[in-house]
C-alpha cells in the first residue's frame, strides 16, 4: 500500500513540474496558475465530482466495453451526440461484436452508418475490425500506442478509448478539451500545449472518467459562445473565466442542388456514386438534375441540407421513368425494402423517407 501510494506521488509530482516547466517556457509564472500539489489535487476532485453528479447518461458510458467505447468515439467524431444516439443504438444492434463487423460487408456497413457522414470514418472503423478479429485474434489493443496502429484512430481516439476502455494514464484533447485548456492557461501558438497541459492535470486514479469530465466540460459549461463561468467547477484556476474575443465565424456557403425522384409501382430509381469519388464514393443516391436541365418541371419539394460549412437548398423533382436523364453510371430500380438497406447518401435518406415512406 505504502508503495502504491509513493508511485501515485511520485507521478503527480512529475505532472506538476511538466506543467511548472510548460507554463514558464511560455511566459506564465507559478503565481499566474496558483497551483501546487495541493491545489493541483483540488482542482482534480472539484472536476470530477462536478462530474459524477452531472454527466449526461450516455449509452456508451454505461459500461467501458473497448468495442462500445471505440464504436462511440469514432460517430463522435465531428457529429453531435443527438445524432448519434439513435444510429449508435441502431449500428450495435446490427454489428453487436467486432467479430460480426469484421465478417459484414463493406454495404451492409455503410448502410448502417447513413445519415452520419463522413463515410470514411466508417470505411476504416470496418478495416481496424478485421485486423482486431483476425490479425489480433480479437483482442483489443490496450495501450493508446496500440490503437494507434490501427486505420481511422488518431491520436485523439486512441488516448480516449485507451483511458476510458482500459485505465491508462494518457490525456485526450478533442476540441472541446482544447477550449477549456486554452480558457485556463491563455491560447498560444505552441501545437503541444494542450497535450502537455492535459497531460499534466490528468488524474491517474480515474484517467477515462478525467478526459471525459473534460469533454463534457467544455460541451456543457465552457461553451464557444456565452461560457457558463459561475456554474464552472474549474472558475477557480482559470485566467479568463471566459473573458476573450469571440473567434469570427467562416461565411458558410449556399448552393442549390437538383434531384429526380422516379417511382415505377412502388420503386424508385437511384443511382451510384463512382467509387473513385472523393465524397461518398459507392454510395447511393437519386438521379441529380444539372441547372437548366429541369425542362420546366417544378419542384414537388423543398429541402435544408447542412454539410460542413455549406448550407443546400435542395429541390426534388417527380419524374416519370421515360423523362429521366441518360446515366453513364450504374443505375437501378429499387424496392423500399431493397432501399432500405442501401448505403445511401444522408440527403437521399432523408428525401425518400419524407417522400416515399411518409407520404400517403
Amino acid at each position: 500500500m505504502r508503495l502504491r501510494f509513493r508511485v501515485v506521488a511520485a507521478i503527480r509530482h512529475t505532472a506538476l513540474r511538466e506543467l511548472r516547466v510548460h507554463l514558464e517556457s511560455n511566459g506564465m509564472s507559478r503565481s499566474a496558475v496558483r497551483l501546487n500539489p495541493a491545489t493541483l489535487n483540488k482542482l482534480r476532485h472539484s472536476l470530477l465530482d462536478w462530474y459524477d453528479q452531472n454527466r449526461r447518461d450516455l449509452p456508451w458510458r454505461r459500461d467501458a466495453d473497448p468495442y462500445r467505447v471505440w464504436v462511440s468515439e469514432i460517430m463522435l467524431q465531428q457529429t453531435r451526440v443527438a445524432a448519434v444516439r439513435d444510429h449508435y443504438a441502431r449500428f450495435l444492434q446490427r454489428f453487436p461484436t467486432v467479430q460480426a463487423l469484421a465478417s459484414a460487408r463493406e454495404p451492409s456497413v455503410l448502410a448502417a452508418w447513413s445519415g452520419l457522414g463522413y463515410y470514411h470514418r466508417a470505411r476504416r472503423m470496418h478495416q481496424a475490425a478485421k485486423v482486431i478479429a483476425r490479425e489480433r485474434k480479437g483482442n483489443f489493443p490496450r495501450t493508446a500506442e496500440e490503437w494507434l496502429e490501427l486505420p481511422g484512430v488518431g491520436r485523439y481516439t486512441a488516448a480516449a478509448v485507451a483511458s476510458i476502455a482500459f485505465g491508462e494514464a494518457v490525456a485526450a484533447v478533442d476540441g472541446n478539451v482544447e477550449r477549456v485548456l486554452d480558457r485556463m492557461f491563455g491560447r498560444d501558438q505552441g501545437r503541444e500545449a494542450p497535450w502537455q497541459r492535459a497531460k499534466a492535470l490528468l488524474d491517474h486514479e480515474r484517467p477515462g472518467d478525467f478526459n471525459q469530465a473534460m469533454m463534457e466540460l467544455g460541451a456543457k459549461i465552457c461553451t464557444p459562445r456565452a461560457p457558463q463561468c459561475l456554474l464552472c467547477p474549474l472558475n477557480a484556476w482559470c485566467q479568463s473565466r471566459g473573458a476573450e474575443t469571440v473567434r469570427p465565424q467562416a461565411r458558410r456557403k449556399r448552393k442549390r442542388l437538383c434531384y429526380a425522384l422516379a417511382r415505377k409501382n412502388g420503386d424508385v430509381f437511384l443511382v451510384r456514386r463512382p467509387a473513385e469519388a472523393s465524397l461518398m464514393a459507392g454510395m447511393w443516391e437519386l438521379p441529380a438534375i444539372a441547372e437548366g436541365q429541369q425542362d420546366g418541371h417544378k419542384p414537388g419539394a423543398k429541402f435544408r441540407h447542412s454539410i460542413t460549412d455549406t448550407e443546400y437548398e435542395v429541390l426534388v423533382i417527380s419524374l416519370s421513368a421515360e423523362k429521366l436523364p441518360r446515366l453513364e453510371t450504374d443505375a437501378r430500380w429499387f424496392s423500399r425494402k431493397q432501399w432500405k438497406k442501401l448505403p445511401l447518401t444522408g440527403l437521399t435518406r432523408k428525401v425518400l423517407r419524407r417522400l416515399v415512406v411518409e407520404s400517403p
